[in-house]
């Protein structure tokens, strides 16, 4: 398998008014392609922040990344969109679900932005929505739907559109244990679509069950072997 992520001597800081905060201190690592990754640590350790960085949303103080090939460095804002818009998928904890468009509408979304004729766009959307069982709440709007539901919208949502990463910050954090387990279900389905996922998480049990865990610690990021 080849490297999707290649992280090379990355510092993180923010000035804050007591100091300057070191979120990471020349961290280097790599991600392959197809590999499924539960990233740990404490509450304010920087996990979200990683997830910012990898998706291309923040860069790093100093330091590189090269995602799929391309260097950061050498990309306009344009062209970052253009990758986030066809290569990478977020999942967040809060599930950024438009909260005026209904389920079928939320999961065609991500084609509809990419030009694709609205028929062929729904018949997709019903296709996965199948997968994640949520045939009969299609007209369901997010504030009618359970957490667990809208979270498998949001999963349904990254599956249509096919990305080769998918980036998930505390998906189950809000969720009971079964429906966590649904939920990360998913996540190894799209392992064996050689998707590379990465995900935030306080869940022990969870984490045991990824490829490997990415600890992150006092400003370091340390691979843990499952």
């Amino acid at each position: 398998m080849n490297n999707l992520i290649e992280i090379k001597k990355i510092k993180k800081t923010f000035n804050h008014k007591n100091g300057l905060i070191e979120v990471f201190k020349n961290v280097s690592l790599n991600i392959r392609a197809g590999e499924l990754v539960a990233l740990i640590g404490p509450s304010g350790s920087g996990k979200s922040s990683f997830l910012q960085i990898v998706s291309l949303l923040d860069n790093p103080t100093t330091g590189k990344i090269i995602l799929f090939g391309k260097n950061s460095k050498n990309l306009n804002d344009n062209q970052k969109n253009q990758i986030r818009r066809k290569k990478i998928s977020i999942i967040f904890q809060n599930n950024n679900l438009l909260s005026d468009f209904n389920t079928l509408e939320n999961v065609t979304m991500p084609l509809i932005i990419r030009g694709e004729n609205q028929k062929s766009a729904e018949k997709k959307a019903k296709e996965i929505l199948e997968i994640v069982k949520l045939t009969d709440r299609v007209n369901h709007f997010p504030s009618e739907l359970s957490g667990g539901e809208q979270q498998r919208v949001a999963i349904a949502r990254s599956l249509i559109a096919e990305t080769d990463l998918i980036l998930a910050d505390e998906p189950t954090g809000n969720l009971d244990f079964k429906t966590s387990l649904d939920v990360f279900s998913y996540f190894v389905k799209l392992k064996k679509l050689k998707k590379t996922v990465i995900f935030a998480t306080h869940n022990r049990e969870l984490a045991k069950k990824a490829d490997y865990k990415l600890s992150i610690l006092n400003g370091n990021i340390k691979r843990v072997n499952v």
